[in-house]
């Protein structure tokens, strides 16, 4: 990882709408984004619409920041359906970030933040035009970290409305979760390292 020196424009997850806010975990389900210019700091804040959605939270929140022009999400965790519609967007996905709103955007241009691994698409969950993009599966593996590190259960899912497509198989409800399995022992890896060099200092 190499430390940024260009201006770039960076959305960041957050509790509230400031830059000394604690970096939300969620992506999908976060309180507010916080667009920053890494040059100036200058910084906007929304509230996510999409937070109380009753599914599909995290692609919502993804084509929102996507239609925001910026170069990259920092954030705690990201589900597989959220970062396809950020990645073919071309936007870069950090995860692991915790701290202020601030540290998270600071550790992103001393280049010390993990950009998250790719993730392939889940069986029948397709990808078209424009974003569009299957229905979300609503299981967020979700990692709540604050200035230490708290794991916690993954909020339960939604029922589907009637409207909704049908729910995914146990087989591809299986395969999404052996995804975030493995995105989350990445993840773990990668802060093991990070916390091995901070011991070594």
């Amino acid at each position: 990882m190499s430390a940024v020196t260009a201006m770039a424009r960076v959305c960041v997850t957050a509790s509230y709408g400031s830059l000394d806010a604690p970096v939300d975990p969620r992506f999908g389900r976060c309180a507010y984004f916080v667009f920053v210019d890494t040059d100036t700091m200058r910084y906007e804040a929304i509230p996510n619409p999409a937070v109380s959605m009753p599914s599909g939270a995290g692609i919502q929140a993804a084509q929102l920041v996507a239609e925001r022009g910026v170069e990259a999400v920092i954030t705690g965790n990201v589900g597989p359906n959220a970062y396809q519609v950020l990645s073919s967007a071309g936007v870069r996905i950090f995860t692991g970030a915790f701290g202020t709103v601030r540290e998270a955007v600071e550790a992103y241009k001393a280049g010390r933040l993990a950009q998250a691994p790719a993730m392939p698409m889940a069986p029948g969950f397709g990808m078209g035009r424009g974003m569009g993009m299957g229905r979300g599966m609503g299981r967020g593996m979700g990692m709540g970290m604050g200035r230490g590190v708290a794991w916690g259960p993954p909020p339960p899912s939604p029922p589907p409305l009637p409207s909704q497509q049908p729910a995914a198989s146990p087989e591809q409800e299986a395969e999404m979760l052996e995804q975030q399995i493995r995105f989350l022992e990445q993840q773990l890896k990668e802060m093991r390292k990070r916390l091995n060099e901070l011991r070594r200092r």
